[in-house]
């Protein structure tokens, strides 16, 4: 029995990016009590977006359950700076520095707030409940609006000093390729994040089905029915991601490479090209032994692994975390 009784504790969660901004409050068993939903107002000012986060904080705060939270953990696109309580996510401009945590902190009375990357966030959260339990070394990613991804090494979570350890999106594939908003070139998330599959999809003369949007899940859609120009996308995309995942297990020998996020649900359509690219990447005897597999708690590991990273680093017994 938990010293709040049935009904907790419970940690609050924020899963921030660049469409959305999620809530929970999660128990100490990685469910979700309570999950409120807004759209980030990405292209608008800093504290336009921060009432978004403030909406959701206030419908979590008014939650019966509320009383029985111990912590607030926050997973968000990056950089994020955890020393700082700071975050600069590439695909909201109005954000640079925004003091993210001592926001949050004013607004739920104090409670101890831990700020980590969504990519750390989402492997702590496969790491507890999902693909990668059991792994000592694993690399898990998001690929949605961005590319991000955290690392479990030697059976525990490596957020780093700053919390991005292991945010894979932001590696160049492509030497002289395409600017990235991040100022570097041919970065994983500049050729395989759900707006640039679109996007290179439209460029090659992809058009989406009369009323439907130009989205990935629209390539995707047209991929499974055999478009060359919708696979040729998703090919691509596996390729800087194949590219990357060899990167990562030839530098630390991981066993697992777990792929989440909006992206991952094409199911096949990326997995497939995906295994093919990595085989040709992945060649030493060590890195070839590699598995990918898509993620276990699907939409819901942001919320999750912002709980486990945070109840981790606050050492709340009851949240039975590995490692």
């Amino acid at each position: 029995m938990h010293p709040h009784g049935e009904t907790g504790p419970f940690v609050g969660a924020l899963d921030f990016g660049g469409t959305k901004v999620s809530g929970a409050l999660v128990d100490a068993e990685g469910r979700l009590r309570v999950r409120v939903l807004r759209p980030t107002p990405a292209g608008e000012s800093g504290e336009s977006v921060m009432r978004a986060v403030l909406e959701v904080l206030g419908e979590l705060r008014a939650a019966p359950e509320w009383p029985a939270v111990v912590a607030v953990g926050i997973g968000s696109a990056g950089p994020v700076d955890a020393r700082r309580g700071t975050v600069s996510p590439v695909n909201v401009p109005g954000w640079r520095d925004f003091p993210l945590v001592p926001r949050v902190s004013a607004a739920v009375g104090g409670l101890p707030v831990v700020l980590t990357g969504d990519g750390v966030a989402m492997t702590a959260a496969e790491h507890w409940f999902g693909a990668a339990r059991g792994y000592d070394n694993a690399l898990c990613m998001v690929v949605s609006t961005g590319v991000g991804g955290g690392l479990v090494l030697g059976g525990a979570l490596l957020p780093g000093p700053t919390g991005n350890a292991g945010h894979i999106g932001h590696i160049s594939v492509d030497l002289d390729g395409d600017s990235c908003p991040c100022g570097s070139r041919g970065c994983v998330e500049r050729i395989a994040s759900g707006p640039n599959i679109a996007r290179r999809a439209l460029d090659s003369g992809w058009r989406p089905a009369a009323g439907t949007a130009p989205t990935a899940a629209a390539v995707a859609d047209s991929a499974r029915s055999g478009d060359p120009l919708a696979r040729a996308s998703f090919d691509r995309a596996a390729q800087a991601l194949a590219a990357g995942v060899a990167a990562i297990a030839t530098l630390v020998e991981i066993q697992v490479a777990v792929v989440g996020g909006g992206v991952a649900n094409a199911g096949p359509v990326l997995f497939d090209p995906l295994r093919g690219h990595l085989s040709r990447y992945a060649t030493l005897s060590f890195a070839a032994r590699v598995k990918v597999v898509p993620a276990g708690l699907g939409t819901d590991a942001g919320l999750v692994g912002a709980a486990a990273a945070a109840a981790g680093a606050l050492g709340i017994k009851a949240f039975t975390l590995p490692g």
